[in-house]
């Protein structure tokens, strides 16, 4: 079946991991990308267990149960890539090459191939064979420190900017810039994507406050770290939560006017030292009604201000459903692909499929025949349930 989107037509290989490579993956097949996941015979511990169907970033891919400790599995890798516009790999440095498909075995198969690797602390340097996880890149590059509370100890943000801004989106940003490269000299290239260098590059908006010394407080003390009062989320009179971040003083001047006239006893906002006390007469004021009820006062204006909703709530918002930003794939609620196009809107993403249920099918699209399929399967090369489409 032809997909549609402005990567449809390309061809991906990506090899079974977790984190910042599968959703690298997710983003290419949602655009239209035709993404083939290298999973493993027996599944292992990948991370957080949970049921195949679950594992969001897998949708839209087919997957193929491969061993890759089996030569003939190994072969059968180096023909996909050989067939391939991209691959896709999230090891610790040194894995594919031992696996003999290291960026130099697969150039040499395929010159025009977008090599992507995604690693925590790059492909080189003294910690790149390291361990580690989002909550270590991020402190490594300087951003962990500065997120949490005044008094408190640093606020891991899940595993949002590491893994998937520092990680994925600078592979996918990477990639796509590589894959115009290639349309012009017809060379590949590797794309080392490192989640350190990615969130150092994010901190950048950061360290210009920090040269000019407007950001220089302690954790929680600053403007955009929870320290400022217009830049908040307060606690309603029912326990929900809404966010106010009027930052210019023309969007301060909405919210203030709409709080009524307690807002006037408010201290001087640009006064620092007067910040604690203007929170603290905010909060009261925030508590006295409930989240509903401010939505229905601030939602919409220029105040700067939305309700905090929880991740159940955000889909029902009617602002996202008009938009479609989420959407039920399969009876699993996820956010839909980002971001637009006006031309080449993709498909609706397929729901993750089992691991090795339908990607021999994909293979055999890719080339390589129906009897050679059986033999690689009869070998234990390839996962049984990886013959059927």
């Amino acid at each position: 079946m032809t997909r549609k989107g402005p990567l449809a037509g390309i061809r991906v290989v990506e090899f079974a991991g977790i984190g910042p490579a599968p959703m690298c993956g997710m983003l290419l097949s949602d655009m239209g990308a035709e993404v083939l996941r290298l999973d493993r015979l027996e599944q292992t511990d990948l991370g957080v267990p949970r049921p195949y169907h679950l594992d969001l970033a897998n949708r839209g891919k087919r997957s193929l149960a491969v061993d890759l400790k089996h030569p003939e599995g190994i072969a059968l890798a180096r023909e996909l890539i050989a067939k391939a516009d991209v691959l896709v790999e999230g090891f610790r440095p040194g894995t594919m090459e031992r696996l003999g498909l290291g960026p130099d075995e697969c150039l040499a198969l395929n010159p025009g191939l977008v090599y992507g690797r995604v690693t925590g602390f790059g492909q080189d340097g003294p910690l790149a064979k390291a361990a580690g996880h989002d909550m270590n890149y991020i402190a490594l590059a300087g951003a962990l420190h500065a997120i949490g509370r005044e008094g408190a100890a640093p606020t891991p943000p899940l595993n949002l900017l590491g893994d998937y801004a520092g990680g994925t989106m600078f592979l996918a940003w990477g990639i796509a810039c590589a894959l115009l490269e290639a349309q012009r000299s017809g060379k590949g290239q590797v794309v080392d994507a490192a989640m350190v260098d990615g969130v150092a590059v994010l901190m950048t908006a950061l360290y210009g406050l920090l040269g000019g010394g407007l950001h220089n407080g302690p954790r929680g003390t600053n403007t955009l770290d929870s320290g400022a009062p217009y830049y908040e989320a307060y606690e309603c009179a029912d326990g929900g939560y809404v966010s106010v971040a009027p930052i210019e003083h023309r969007f301060r001047d909405v919210l203030l006017a709409r709080l009524g006239p307690e807002a006037e006893a408010l201290p001087d906002l640009d006064d620092r030292s007067k910040w604690p006390q203007a929170k603290a007469q905010l909060a009261a004021i925030f508590r006295k009604r409930t989240r509903r009820e401010w939505c229905e006062l601030l939602e919409g204006s220029d105040a700067c201000f939305a309700p905090v909703l929880d991740p159940l709530e955000a889909p029902s918002h009617p602002h996202n459903r008009a938009r479609g930003t989420y959407g039920e794939i399969d009876g699993v609620v996820q956010g839909m692909p980002a971001p637009r196009f006006s031309r080449t809107p993709p498909d609706l993403p397929r729901g993750p499929e089992k691991p090795g249920a339908s990607g021999g099918g994909l293979a055999v699209d890719w080339g390589i025949p129906p009897e050679r399929l059986g033999t690689l399967v009869g070998a234990g090369a390839v996962g049984p349930g990886s013959k059927d489409r």
